[in-house]
């Protein structure tokens, strides 16, 4: 991937939707629901302030966060999905 996100955005690969329910019954493609988790591919450098003062994005790659359900924007690249998020997004990291 040849992206690099701009100030205190992260680039997430979203995971893949559940094809089953908890019953076992397999879902069409219309009733998956999104999936709010991911794998971070790329981070920022951090949020400007006023002052000037660098705040560094709280993430790093490789971490697996839990996202907005309506935040940020899906894009295609190189043939893959994935999600620009600003760090305000981002509402836990797995640990």
């Amino acid at each position: 991937m040849n992206l690099k996100p701009l100030g205190d955005r992260v680039i997430v690969k979203q995971d893949e939707a559940e094809e089953t329910t908890a019953g076992g019954l397999l879902l069409s493609s219309g009733s998956k629901e999104k999936p709010t988790t991911g794998v971070v591919l790329a981070v920022g450098d951090g949020r400007v302030t006023e002052d000037g003062e660098t705040i560094p994005v709280p993430v790093k790659v490789g971490d697996r966060v839990l996202y907005g359900k309506y935040g940020g924007t899906e894009i295609d690249v190189d043939g893959e999905t994935v999600m620009i998020l600003r760090a305000d997004d981002l509402y836990a990291v797995q640990v």
